[in-house]
């Protein structure tokens, strides 16, 4: 069940953005464009399949099989029944089921791919979706099964089937039979048209949908890297030279300067001296925005990929109504969501191995300039008998060794299949849910490295060694947020549940970290 959202998009008006679609994710209503042209232009694709069909008899995937099997005919009698068969034999999908707020991305993007008016699906259909997402009823759908092309087959057979009250639905917590929760809320199943089986699964939405989420959980991890990088900083009394203006203007890119000029607010540095006689910092400081600025440069690119493909049409074949014309291509594959996704994920996981070595740096006493073993709290006959964050620290390299091996591309990994009809495949999800898995991952690590390196700035603190003009107000805002929820280790104890809810906060956004971002 998702959180209560009073935003409502408008679906087939103007090109939609990832956050609508995260929107739509976390709750938000769905309608559908009300003006003249956009109905004539549905209506149009409709009629001009249904003429066809009688004029010329034979339309690919509508009076023939499917894929490799396009060359069997389909008897007249049996061609309503093929989209039926399709969604049907298309339901084995294995693996975990994706999540209420996951599967609800996935209704925004294939009704904003579908609302394109080029996939000869009626009104019908549509505003079935949108019921769904205003009913707040998820399809429930299996992760794993999509080569990413054709498209998203296997788990947008699952939205296909929920559409007509089969199978299994999402519903105010619980996984129930669609027929069971259509009966209660009074909602007719649709019939599928001959093509409407096709428009629905043949096309990228799956792992457009988790893309659209994976980048805003990227985009704040970003920054909340960065906010840790300069708490480390202070804990270090690090050098906050390294992120000089100057110096970043003679490598101009904008990320990469961005993340710097935050670092330099956050520690509110000053203008080096001439010739500065402190010792550089190692590069997990010295180098954390040449690290988080690859990042922070990809976002915009990412993006634009992202919501190109949002905003397309990707099914096969495309219905061109206006023109009265069948245009066969290839624009299920999701070739772009997969180089997006697999730059992602190797650019976050960079991130957590950029916060293991800080923490490697922060727990031991050789390099952390003074802070206690495993920054433990504890003083006197109790230091030691008390462990501080050890294992912590060796819980950040697990999850970021972790990370790092689910960063081979899956883009790669094409495999023939179909027949050899689908020889050359995208792999987009699975691209896709690689980089949500490296994200959990970043945010594991994120979530310890916050809590440790807020341990050592309140050491600092303690020991009287802290000085606050060095950090900006939003940094004391975050380290007082934190520690107002988390107790300061003095004894060890388990930090399970500290970690889960930290965890939590982090996947919320709950900080605004930078305002101009």
């Amino acid at each position: 069940m998702t959180t209560q959202n009073t935003k409502t998009i408008t679906f087939g008006a103007q090109a939609l953005t990832i956050e609508d679609v995260v929107a739509i994710a976390q709750g938000a209503n769905a309608d559908l464009n009300s003006s003249a042209e956009f109905t004539a232009k549905i209506d149009r694709g409709v009629a001009f399949l249904e003429r066809l069909l009688k004029e010329e008899g034979v339309i690919y995937g509508v009076t023939t099989g499917y894929g490799d099997s396009c060359t069997v005919a389909i008897p007249p009698n049996l061609v309503d029944e093929l989209p039926l068969h399709l969604t049907r034999f298309h339901g084995c999908g294995l693996g975990e089921v994706l999540s209420h707020e996951q599967a609800r991305a996935v209704l925004a993007t294939r009704l904003c791919s579908l609302a394109q008016g080029v996939s000869g699906v009626t009104h019908d259909l549509l505003n079935q979706i949108v019921t769904l997402i205003n009913q707040d009823i998820a399809p429930r759908i299996p992760q794993e099964g999509s080569v990413g092309a054709s498209g998203d087959l296997t788990p947008l057979s699952y939205l296909a089937a929920a559409l007509i009250g089969e199978r299994d639905v999402l519903y105010k917590g619980e996984t129930r039979p669609t027929a069971e929760v259509f009966a209660e809320l009074g909602i007719d199943p649709i019939h599928l048209k001959p093509k409407e089986g096709l428009a629905l699964m043949n096309g990228t939405s799956v792992m457009t949908a988790l893309a659209c989420l994976a980048y805003k959980r990227a985009e704040y991890l970003a920054q909340l890297c960065t906010k840790i990088t300069a708490m480390v900083s202070v804990g270090m009394h690090g050098n906050d030279f390294h992120f000089d203006e100057a110096l970043f203007a003679v490598k101009p890119h904008l990320g990469q300067q961005q993340v710097a000029a935050w670092l330099r607010d956050d520690l509110k540095a000053e203008r080096p001296p001439r010739n500065s006689d402190r010792l550089q910092d190692r590069y997990s400081l010295r180098c954390a925005p040449h690290v988080i600025g690859v990042v922070q440069d990809s976002l915009p690119w990412l993006r634009s990929m992202i919501e190109n493909e949002l905003n397309s049409a990707n099914d096969n074949p495309i219905i061109d109504g206006d023109n009265e014309r069948v245009l066969h291509g290839g624009h299920f594959y999701g070739g772009h969501i997969a180089m997006a996704m697999d730059t992602l994920k190797t650019g976050i996981a960079n991130l957590a191995d950029l916060l293991d070595r800080q923490m490697a740096q922060l727990m031991d006493y050789k390099f952390n300039n003074g802070l206690p073993f495993n920054l433990t709290g504890a003083e006197g006959e109790r230091k030691p008998i008390n462990h501080g964050f050890k294992a912590v620290q060796i819980g950040i390299s697990a999850w970021t060794a972790e990370a790092l091996k689910h960063t081979m591309p899956a883009s790669v990994f094409s495999r023939s299949t179909e027949c050899h009809n689908q020889d050359k495949v995208s792999m987009g999800t699975i691209a896709a849910r690689d980089c949500l898995r490296v994200l959990e991952l970043t945010e594991q690590v994120a979530a310890a490295s916050l809590l440790a390196s807020i341990q050592a700035v309140e050491i600092r603190r303690r020991h009287n060694e802290l000085d606050e003009h060095h950090m900006s107000d939003n940094l004391k805002m975050i380290r007082d947020a934190v520690l107002s929820e988390f107790e300061f280790v003095i004894e060890d104890r388990p930090l399970e549940h500290d970690l889960r809810h930290f965890i939590e906060r982090i996947q919320q956004r709950h900080w605004s970290l930078y305002s101009e971002a």
